[in-house]
């Protein structure tokens, strides 16, 4: 389900992106509203899919979809030029994706709670809070002299 989420958010993102263009500049009301109302949008999915995904691999996959549904789209719609540069462009972005995908841990369960997401956890045990924060303090002193 975190997958369909971030392909959600991408779909968003790149119909604000097109407004974006018909906006011309935003100086046109209702693509500039538009525009503002799918970018607006595409954080909720986006939130969705990073409650179980890995943000790298995420925004790896958002960039390179996003960036060839907006070629794509952009040479349909605003009669834009592929160049051969321009496809082996794309071919190495989704090349990168694809190797990521495969060289990263295939999980599609909840993250691990580390770093500061960790340190920001309340801690219930009052005991147990004063021994964190003892040792918090006895690793950031500089030794006596």
């Amino acid at each position: 389900m975190s997958w369909m989420w971030l392909y959600l958010a991408i779909v968003m993102e790149v119909a604000a992106t097109v407004c974006m263009k018909l906006s011309d500049g935003c100086s046109r009301a209702i693509p500039s509203a538009l525009m503002v109302l799918f970018y607006g949008v595409s954080f909720f999915p986006t939130a969705m899919a990073l409650r179980r995904l890995d943000v790298g691999m995420a925004y790896a996959v958002w960039s390179a979809v996003g960036t060839t549904l907006i070629t794509l789209i952009s040479m349909v719609l605003f009669k834009e030029q592929m160049s051969l540069s321009k496809m082996a462009a794309l071919g190495i972005i989704i090349f990168g994706v694809v190797m990521l995908n495969l060289s990263g841990n295939r999980k599609d369960g909840p993250a691990p709670s580390t770093g500061i997401a960790a340190m920001a956890t309340p801690i219930s045990n009052p005991s147990m809070r004063v021994q964190v924060a003892s040792e918090e303090l006895s690793s950031t002193r500089s030794p006596s002299r």
